[in-house]
């Protein structure tokens, strides 16, 4: 039972980092000149018997910052209108404060000492998110500076399958490619693979090791 307890942490899981979910739709693929124009979050809880579920979310549509390039290209790809009022956008620097308020509330209640970013194709977020840190100076950054969990690799590894869509078909989630590449259907997928592929393991004896 001790032994069980000490173990159904987010702390112990994930040697004392706390996984936060996120996706990032952009204005284009370079994190220096092109315009974030939503992000989403959602935080991670383990239950009494350490099971991997969604605990909180947040979403915002974010105004290009100033001088900030627009592809068209990546506007007809996900359809997002970054002028358009209905989407009653709000700064880089009020998002990335707010988020960053949550999960550092996460830290300190799960007793961790940093958070990780996971994402699908991890590195595409991370990057457009280190720019907008630098870009807007806001301080606290709570994410390790170089570690981030991808599902595309963790998604390979388990079923086969790399595209967030054909992952999650295959694992059970059901996918709707009509809502895909928004940032928050995006990152309330992500964080149900992310965790059924963890609890998967769990349930197949992976965790904890055998040798702990």
């Amino acid at each position: 039972m001790y032994h069980n307890k000490i173990y159904n942490s987010l702390r112990k899981r994930f040697r004392t980092f706390y996984p936060v979910v996120i996706d990032i739709e952009t204005a284009g693929f370079n994190p220096e000149t092109d315009a974030i124009l939503e992000i989403a979050v959602i935080t991670l809880k383990m239950n009494h018997i350490g099971i991997l579920e969604r605990e909180n979310l947040l979403h915002f549509h974010v105004k290009p910052f100033q001088g900030a390039r627009i592809d068209k290209n990546s506007i007809a790809f996900h359809g997002i209108d970054p002028f358009s009022p209905l989407r009653e956008a709000i700064s880089e620097h009020e998002a990335l404060y707010s988020i960053f308020n949550l999960i550092h509330q996460g830290i300190k209640l799960n007793n961790c000492t940093k958070s990780i970013i996971v994402a699908h194709n991890a590195i595409f977020d991370y990057n457009f998110l280190t720019a907008a840190i630098s870009r807007t100076g806001i301080q606290n950054n709570p994410f390790h500076s170089f570690v981030i969990f991808d599902t595309a690799t963790l998604s390979g590894l388990a079923v086969g399958q790399t595209v967030l869509a054909r992952a999650c078909k295959k694992i059970g989630i059901h996918f709707d490619n009509n809502q895909a590449h928004s940032a928050l259907y995006d990152t309330q997928r992500t964080a149900e693979l992310f965790c059924k592929i963890v609890n998967r393991w769990k349930s197949l004896g992976g965790w904890p090791p055998n040798d702990i």
